[in-house]
């Protein structure tokens, strides 16, 4: 029989999201809080994230993966906090109960609140569907990173890496400095999709060629990778007939992309947005099933440690106040919006929105929309999909009535780095 425990606020996740929501909760004052990891550690991905580049929004301070994450490890060691590790969340009901194992056995968790911090997982080669053998060589980014960083284990000599994530591009820089020759970075959209300043640190510095409008259409070579066949697209990225070369290559590294983990949220039945692939939430991050949030990467992926941090604090705030719900505004994603996060507000008195741009433009407008008027506009001379906006809730002169919102983005498009 699982062995029964009752806790204020239950977090399952304990990465950089999950730390932050549960010593927020803590800080707050709920009397017990439970944090789930199912690894031997807390961080998360922070520990294999040997580069500088994080804190900067919230400390101004630059500070590495590991440095970002001792910081937290410390402070929850300092509070009653039950960091609970190597320890699997199995089942997650709408009563708020969780179930989960770990070495002392089974246990089943009731909660005031849960905190869904998660993460997310990369997109792999059978998402893409590449043709071709199954053979040794082919890693997602985030997996030679561990490799390399973690288990002091190479994983190729010559390699291309797909997509131009800041993950792909960071692993180019650290993959060289190894001694692999990394041949190219191949991305299938017409700009960036990591930040810019990765972009000149990883790869301009070390002159590493960076493709856009290509994508690799065939992995080539049985037992291990041989070459790949690396194919032009059109706008909608789609191979061109013609525009194919052989590179030859021992190892494809990808970096094409994160989804939320969110098999638990679905469990609980907790409404998800299909443009976010994360919950529905409010400023507060709470969920449309009461008493459930959701941050981090769960919700919606980040492009920045310290935004996770920002929504983490929040939630875990709110987790103990466990406020009813109520009526809110709806935001919907409109021309030139790919993502805005979060999608319901309930007062917009204090937080933030985060909004990611589905094309990079210059001169541009952000505009929300009520019953086809403008009742706010935001100008910004540049922004990218790489890039959040972010806005803070407060300056924004929110209508009196609670109804759907409609938020836009236009410019003047840009392709390339710029």
């Amino acid at each position: 029989m699982p062995r029964s425990i009752r806790g204020d606020v239950v977090v399952i996740g304990g990465g950089p999201a999950g730390m932050a929501a549960a010593l927020s909760s803590w800080e707050a004052g709920a009397k017990s809080v439970f944090l789930l990891e199912r690894n031997e550690y807390l961080g998360g991905i922070l520990p294999q994230c040997i580069h500088p580049g994080f804190g900067l929004q919230i400390w101004g301070e630059e500070l590495t993966g590991p440095e970002y994450a001792e910081i937290f490890i410390e402070n929850l060691n300092r509070t009653g906090v039950e960091a609970m590790t190597d320890t699997a969340a199995l089942e997650l009901t709408p009563e708020r109960i969780v179930k989960a194992v770990n070495p002392q056995g089974a246990w089943e968790i009731k909660a005031n609140s849960i905190i869904l911090s998660m993460g997310c997982r990369e997109r792999t080669r059978g998402m893409l569907q590449i043709p071709g053998y199954r053979p040794a060589g082919i890693f997602t980014a985030g997996l030679a990173q561990y490799l390399v960083n973690i288990a002091g284990y190479l994983p190729g000599k010559d390699i291309v890496i797909l997509g131009s994530g800041d993950i792909g591009l960071i692993m180019a820089r650290r993959l060289t400095l190894e001694g692999a020759r990394v041949k190219m970075v191949v991305e299938i959209k017409n700009s960036l999709s990591g930040l810019v300043r990765n972009y000149v640190q990883c790869i301009q510095d070390f002159n590493i060629p960076l493709l856009f409008s290509h994508t690799v259409t065939e992995v080539r070579g049985k037992e291990r990778v041989e070459a790949v066949v690396i194919s032009e697209v059109d706008e909608e990225g789609n191979p061109l007939s013609g525009g194919e070369r052989e590179v030859e290559c021992d190892t494809l590294l990808l970096s094409v992309g994160l989804i939320p983990e969110n098999e638990l949220s679905r469990q609980a039945k907790i409404p998800l947005s299909p443009q976010t692939g994360g919950p529905w939430v409010d400023e507060d991050f709470s969920t449309d099933l009461e008493g459930f949030f959701a941050c981090g990467n769960v919700a919606s992926v980040f492009d920045l440690v310290d935004y996770v941090t920002l929504v983490a604090e929040r939630a875990g705030r709110a987790a103990v106040l466990a406020r009813p719900p109520q009526e809110k505004h709806i935001l919907r994603a409109g021309e030139g919006v790919h993502t805005v996060i979060p999608q319901r507000i309930r007062e917009g008195k204090d937080g933030f929105l985060f909004i990611r741009p589905q094309k990079s433009m210059k001169g541009v407008t952000v505009s929300f929309w009520e019953r086809e008027k403008i009742f706010y506009q935001k100008k910004i001379s540049i922004c990218r999909p790489s890039e959040m906006i972010k806005l803070d809730l407060a300056q924004i002169p929110w209508p009196q009535e609670k109804g759907e919102i409609k938020v836009e983005i236009k410019g003047t498009e840009i392709q390339g780095i710029s």
